[in-house]
């Protein structure tokens, strides 16, 4: 048995749940058991700290320091969990822009990178270059993450974001072929509700000239979408459990991006979602939604507001096509994104460092 310590990012942490955990189970199978050190304090969390008061409030430590002090110290029980461990799994960097107990890993290590982390300030490219350079592999999600890597290491391994295509699935029915509704659906947390912003001039435009077209928002956030009629407009507080039914309510999912390093970095988790439950798309050609575009056809690429408007009137108008599109897009995921799939992948991966 091969016991390999996962260090991931926090318990709701879209990176952490489907890099990592979703393989758990499947790489018991490949006789690898992953004992994961969820830290108590996501590392993203952002939380007050008491006031000092007096005149001991000048010898205190600030509050970024003893912040990045108590997540830090959430990791110690990771750091004794590789050195008890024949592999160390590290999901990304222990706190974003900083090199911290990182050295302190037991190696051999992988480095498991699914974003452009080197943009994280301060220290964010130097953190990632020395993290990669003592790393037994870099496991990048992409090939444009790959690309930045190849200057501090050899060792790289291109894993995509697995899906997990038992649990994401279409509806049995037509989301909404009772109704008049077209369901045009966003999911995402709200630190990227700002790529639907972006579109919102063209969302409102074509919600307002077709009967029954609405927008439905997913995200841990109530949007701020004042140019959609609020009567066309549903918003449902993302959860875990009902992850899955919200997208199943879509009849079209769409992933806005602006082209920039950072979204250069993404993974298209969020079309994957969509086409596992037999959705078709409309995303900008953007990185890695571009190869999976190329993969099959899936649904459509729109750079422009004319080519979002387009896409969104061909697919309210044909509706047979579009189921096309949406089966295609679920082969596709099948094929080459299916969680199955990417543990076999990562099992010979943690065989080969052993």
């Amino acid at each position: 048995m091969i016991t390999v310590a996962a260090l991931t990012s926090g318990k709701h942490v879209p990176s952490s749940r489907f890099r990592v955990r979703q393989h758990i189970e499947s790489l018991l199978h490949f006789g690898i058991h992953v004992h994961e050190f969820i830290p108590l304090i996501s590392k993203y969390a952002s939380f007050q700290n008491s006031r000092n008061s007096g005149k001991n409030r000048e010898h205190a430590p600030s509050p970024f320091t003893l912040k990045k002090s108590i997540k830090i110290a959430t990791r110690i029980p990771g750091l004794f969990g590789s050195w008890t461990s024949k592999i160390t799994w590290l999901e990304r960097e222990l706190l974003p822009g900083y090199l911290t107990i990182e050295p302190f890993l037991k190696t051999p290590y992988v480095f498991d990178v699914d974003d452009a982390l080197w943009l994280a300030k301060p220290y964010g490219s130097s953190t990632a270059k020395k993290i990669a350079e003592r790393s037994a592999y870099v496991i990048a999600g992409n090939t444009y993450i790959a690309n930045w890597f190849s200057s501090h290491t050899k060792n790289i391994k291109i894993i995509p974001t697995a899906i997990d295509t038992s649990r994401f699935t279409p509806r049995t029915t037509a989301a909404n072929q009772d109704t008049e509704q077209f369901v045009i659906g966003w999911t995402g947390s709200a630190s990227n509700l700002g790529y639907l912003y972006d579109i919102q001039d063209v969302l409102s435009d074509f919600i307002k000239m077709h009967n029954g077209a609405e927008l439905l928002v997913v995200s841990d956030k109530t949007p701020l979408l004042s140019k959609i009629p609020s009567d066309r407009m549903r918003y449902i507080k993302w959860s875990e459990q009902s992850e899955v039914e919200t997208v199943q309510q879509m009849d079209v999912g769409l992933m806005p991006l602006p082209s920039n390093e950072w979204t250069l970095g993404k993974c298209s988790f969020k079309m994957l979602q969509y086409m596992a439950c037999g959705l078709p798309v409309i995303v900008s050609p953007v990185g890695m939604n571009n190869d999976i575009l190329s993969m099959g056809n899936v649904g459509f690429s729109a750079s422009s507001k004319n080519d979002w408007y387009d896409a969104l009137e061909y697919l309210y108008k044909h509706p047979g096509n579009a189921k096309e599109l949406g089966n295609t897009g679920r082969l596709v995921a099948e094929q080459h994104f299916s969680k199955e799939k990417i543990s076999g992948e990562l099992a010979a991966l943690f065989n080969g460092l052993v």
